[in-house]
């Protein structure tokens, strides 16, 4: 996904080579377990989190439109579903022929993304996409600058503000 991308850090001086997408291995709120209460309360798989049974979460691609470039920015994030769309979203999971035709999932999104002020709980659409790609996460449209930025777009000076506030975080 390079399309030639490359630029020198200012955080660490390092010349980075390629587009990278960044992701989260977990929701928040997993991370937010100790070791015990992750064993015994939540399972995760590179998809799904449960925890205690309640909050169910799906991982999914939330895409930004890079100006002048043809491939987004796409960050791998988490959400939260109810329990009903969680169990169909497992229903369909492995459906190889047409799950893309679902009705959108409503979520809430279950990530801190570091360049951004507070993203968590912010509204979001969850879209299936063919079998194997995950989901598609699309922010509802707000003035907060993450959904401003899905729906318009960033540059590329803007996109590597946001891989260095990835990459080198606070």
């Amino acid at each position: 996904m390079s399309e030639g991308f490359s630029f020198t850090c200012t955080v660490c001086g390092k010349v980075h080579e390629g587009l990278p997408d960044l992701g989260f291995d977990y929701p928040i709120y997993y991370h937010q377990l100790n070791d015990a209460e992750r064993s015994e309360q939540a399972r995760l798989t590179t998809d799904t989190c449960v925890i205690n049974d309640e909050d169910f979460f799906i991982r999914g691609c939330l895409e930004i439109p890079v100006h002048g470039r043809s491939i987004p920015f796409t960050y791998g994030v988490w959400v939260t579903l109810s329990r009903d769309n969680f169990e169909r979203y497992e229903e369909l999971y492995e459906d190889k022929h047409g799950r893309e035709q679902e009705p959108p999932y409503f979520g809430w999104f279950s990530n801190q993304v570091p360049g951004y002020a507070e993203t968590l709980n912010l509204k979001t659409n969850v879209y299936l996409r063919p079998y194997p790609t995950r989901p598609r996460i699309e922010l509802e449209p707000t003035d907060h600058q993450l959904s401003i930025d899905q729906r318009n777009g960033i540059t590329v000076e803007r996109l590597k503000a946001l891989l260095e506030a990835n990459e080198h975080p606070k």
